[in-house]
């Protein structure tokens, strides 16, 4: 699966005939797909199997609006009816935990 989603994604553009670029671009390709992965097994079981594209279709393009209130706090406006819901929360709340309740 690994060499799978490499083969689709970025290791498709290789070799671009300098040495320097062919490493820069596997080394950026080996930390996204490692990212990848990381954030599929924290948002579902579903999500720790899917494959390089179904986790940036789901996971990382998400149909968001993001809303500025005040001069430091800003809210994520994700659509109402949007499948994917519950997966993004559950990685976005296991890297950053809501904030403390306010005394």
């Amino acid at each position: 699966q690994t060499f799978a989603d490499l083969t689709d994604g970025p290791v498709a553009h290789l070799p671009s005939g300098h040495f320097a670029a062919n490493a820069a671009w596997l080394t950026c390709a080996a930390i996204t797909h490692n990212l990848l992965r990381a954030a599929g097994c924290l948002a579902s079981a579903f999500h720790a199997r899917a494959r390089g594209a179904t986790l940036r279709r789901h996971l990382v393009q998400v149909p968001a609006r993001l809303a500025r209130h005040g001069r430091s706090h800003l809210t994520l406006h994700l659509p109402e009816h949007w499948p994917w819901a519950p997966a993004w929360l559950s990685a976005f709340q296991a890297v950053h935990p809501p904030p403390a309740a306010a005394a």
